[in-house]
């Protein structure tokens, strides 16, 4: 094996890597969510995978001569790379969500690639030691090349293979040059006739097994689904975020957009024209409701992923909406990027899955919703929690160190033990109609949702104020591993 032909297949193999494991958070998505616990799981696995790989690699080489050490670790690497999609795509309907659920799906689709793929450099690297001169300078240049492998991996995945490709070419030809190198590298023919029936019943596999997405965008698993005649819904990753009904913009089907529409109407004039951010896309629901019940509005919205606006664009009419400015962008860049008391009224609705990200929930990032709000500006915030409610209170405590008056908008029966949904927090520096804000709950079937602002922070006593340097949102939704522990 030359030099140069070693650097590239450590090179390529450690690239392999990287590409499957940043493309594992978004497989598996879907169907455990996309929360900092499936993260954590992915990178967990691969460190798991890459030092039982780099062990093995080393043992073998020993015994075996390092060459069919390395050409078979290419090719179970490459057949595995193959079976992840279908590997998870079966599995995931069965595992349901959870931190608990991530780590066993993300090592049951990928841990054996990448405990195979982790093989290679080791081996590589002994076939190229004959003698202890010069040793340390094949081993750091091995090294430097596979490490280099996985920077191009994640980067070349994170900012230029995701938005040029979906997810399952991505994979094929990931697969298709680990198993092109096993062929080089291997001197059988048998083992390389084994090795490219196996690739291409896989490979159909990939293609055959049916997925879940309408739309790969950068952040999301996204499609539209038909809700009878006119309804459609917005389902990203695992997760119903929007409906939209588009022979009636006026019809909310969502509870929570329900409640955030009473707020508005109980805070401001009927009819009267608002100048609204919205804090999160989805399928543009409020922006729409806004423009039909409150003609001459103008709605901004920040929404980070372009591809959930263009599938939006298609399917749900979104360059229809009237008075709509969109903005590709993160929210809490582009929030700050907005002038001092331009709104009358702020809308959150971003997740990261079943919850807000956590840059959007801090008191740093309240301060600039305060900032862009006029003076008896309102903001609504959607929040997802469960029994506890331990995020709910932590955000409650966070708006109250902005806003002199914060309600809560959920059913009794959402506060109750076992409980959980959506809520609706509503902040704003002036008092709140709680009275007719309950009767127009009431009206559609909610009574007693109101929480008023007393009662929010007692809720709030005892819970930590979010902040830039402490903002645990996914292990305060309840139901996560950490709410168990502490509860």
């Amino acid at each position: 094996m030359t030099p140069l032909f070693a650097r590239i297949v450590v090179l390529l193999s450690g690239a392999a890597i990287l590409i499957v494991e940043t493309l594992a958070t978004r497989l598996v998505a879907p169907y455990v969510g996309l929360t900092l616990e499936s993260t954590t799981a992915v990178i967990g696995v691969a460190l798991a995978g890459i030092a039982g790989g780099a062990a093995l690699g080393g043992r073998w080489a020993d015994v075996v001569a390092p060459t069919r050490v390395a050409a078979g670790a290419l090719a179970v690497g490459g057949l595995g790379v193959l079976a992840v999609q279908p590997l998870v795509r079966v599995l995931g309907p069965a595992v349901g969500p959870g931190p608990v659920a991530a780590v066993l799906l993300v090592a049951a689709s990928t841990l054996a690639p990448v405990t195979a793929l982790a093989m290679v450099t080791p081996a590589v690297t002994r076939a190229r030691l004959h003698t202890v001169d010069g040793s340390g300078a094949v081993i750091g240049q091995l090294s430097a090349a596979g490490t280099l492998g996985s920077l191009a991996g994640t980067f070349l995945t994170g900012f230029v293979l995701v938005a040029l490709l979906p997810v399952s070419a991505i994979l094929l030809v990931t697969a298709g040059a680990c198993l092109l190198l096993a062929l080089l590298t291997a001197a059988s023919r048998a083992h390389a006739a084994r090795v490219g029936t196996t690739a291409a019943l896989l490979a159909v596999a990939l293609v055959a097994v049916p997925g879940r997405c309408d739309t790969d965008t950068v952040h999301h698993c996204a499609r539209v689904e038909s809700d009878g005649p006119s309804t459609r819904v917005l389902v990203l990753d695992d997760l119903r975020h929007s409906a939209v009904d588009l022979a009636d913009p006026r019809h909310l089907r969502f509870a929570y957009t329900q409640r955030f529409a009473d707020a508005v109407d109980t805070a401001f004039p009927a009819g009267q024209a608002l100048d609204a951010v919205h804090l999160g896309g989805g399928g543009f629901t409020m922006p729409r409701w806004l423009a039909a019940t409150r003609a001459g509005s103008r709605s901004v919205v920040l929404e980070v992923d372009r591809g959930v606006v263009e599938l939006g664009r298609r399917e749900l009419g979104v360059d229809a909406i009237p008075g709509l400015d969109v903005r590709i962008a993160d929210a809490r860049t582009a929030l700050a990027q907005l002038p001092a008391a331009s709104a009358d009224l702020v809308v959150g609705d971003a997740f990261g899955a079943r919850t807000v990200p956590w840059h959007l929930a801090t008191a740093e990032f309240v301060g600039q919703v305060h900032r862009v709000l006029r003076p008896d500006g309102v903001y609504l915030l959607n929040v997802i929690d469960a029994d506890p409610m331990a995020l709910v209170a932590a955000e409650a405590a966070t708006l109250a160190t902005r806003f002199g008056h914060v309600a809560l908008l959920v059913r009794p029966d959402q506060l109750a033990p076992g409980g959980g949904g959506n809520v609706v927090l509503v902040a704003s520096d002036r008092p709140l109609d709680l009275g007719a804000l309950a009767d127009r709950a009431a009206s559609r079937g909610e009574p007693g949702s109101v929480v008023d602002d007393a009662a929010v922070r007692a809720l709030a006593t005892g819970a930590d104020v979010l902040t830039d340097d402490f903002a645990p949102t996914d292990q305060l939704l309840g139901g996560s591993l950490w709410s168990v522990l502490r509860s």
